[in-house]
């Protein structure tokens, strides 16, 4: 079963790679990706297309979280922009999201207020999200519980 997650999860995927927060163990079939603000640590696995995560989206709601979102551009079953992935770079995504009560398309919005303040052009960006979340929906992938329990 795949639950497909909100849109505005790729762009924290995204801040995951550009930030160096994800330990990839291919031999393992196994990474580590660490949160935004390095507190907590989420244990994505994979065997062939089943993916597991602890991360509380994936654990409690069988949907597809941002850890598993990261595994799969880094495994190249997503296509990656550096380009746009770049400008997600030290976004500490807890505080945001804890600011906006984890309503995620108010938290992403401030986030590309502040891109555009900075003269980002965001229709590509924009067009980056829709083109990967499509992709996202085509990938033969499911999900399942993680033997591993979220972090507390």
């Amino acid at each position: 079963m795949k639950k497909m997650p909100p849109i505005e999860k790729i762009p924290e995927a995204y801040s995951a790679i550009v930030d160096g927060r994800v330990e990839m163990d291919v031999e393992k079939a196994m990474a580590h990706i660490y949160s935004s603000d390095r507190t907590k640590a989420y244990t994505v696995t994979w065997n062939e297309n089943v993916y597991t995560s602890n991360d509380n989206a994936s654990y409690w709601k069988n949907a597809i979280g941002y850890p598993i979102i990261a595994v799969l551009l880094l495994q190249g079953k997503l296509p990656v922009n550096m380009e746009i992935i770049n400008l997600f770079k030290n976004i500490n995504w807890k505080s945001v999201n804890t600011r906006y009560k984890n309503k995620y398309d108010d938290a992403l919005a401030e986030v590309f207020h502040t891109l555009a303040m900075k003269g980002v052009d965001l229709l590509p960006v924009q067009e980056n999200l829709d083109n990967v979340y499509d992709d996202l929906e085509k990938l033969p992938v499911r999900t399942k519980r993680s033997a591993f329990r979220p972090p507390v």
